[in-house]
C-alpha cells in the first residue's frame, strides 16, 4: 500500500548546538504522522516528512521544544 508523503519545511530560531537539533528532531518525530525529520543548525531549518500531520501541530511540538517556529511557505526563496 503506498502512502503519499508530503513536505513541510520550518523555519527554526533558538538552536545553538547540536543538542538543539536532536531535541527539535525527537519532537518533530513524535507528532503523529510524521515519518522523517531532518534539522539543520546552518540554516535554522526543518524539513519534515508527513503523512496527514499539520503544520500546526509540528510548529506546537518545536514551541513546546522551547523553540521559535513558523512554516516555510512552498514558493519561498531559498
Amino acid at each position: 500500500m503506498d502512502t503519499a508523503l508530503s513536505q513541510i519545511d520550518l523555519s527554526i530560531d533558538g538552536m545553538t548546538c547540536a543538542s538543539c537539533v536532536a531535541r527539535v528532531e525527537r519532537a518533530l518525530g513524535r507528532v503523529p504522522g510524521v515519518s522523517a525529520a531532518s534539522v539543520n543548525l546552518a540554516t535554522q531549518s526543518a524539513r519534515v516528512q508527513v503523512d496527514h500531520a499539520e503544520a500546526a501541530a509540528l510548529v506546537q511540538a518545536v514551541v513546546q521544544a522551547g523553540y521559535a517556529a513558523a512554516l516555510i511557505a512552498p514558493d519561498a526563496p531559498p
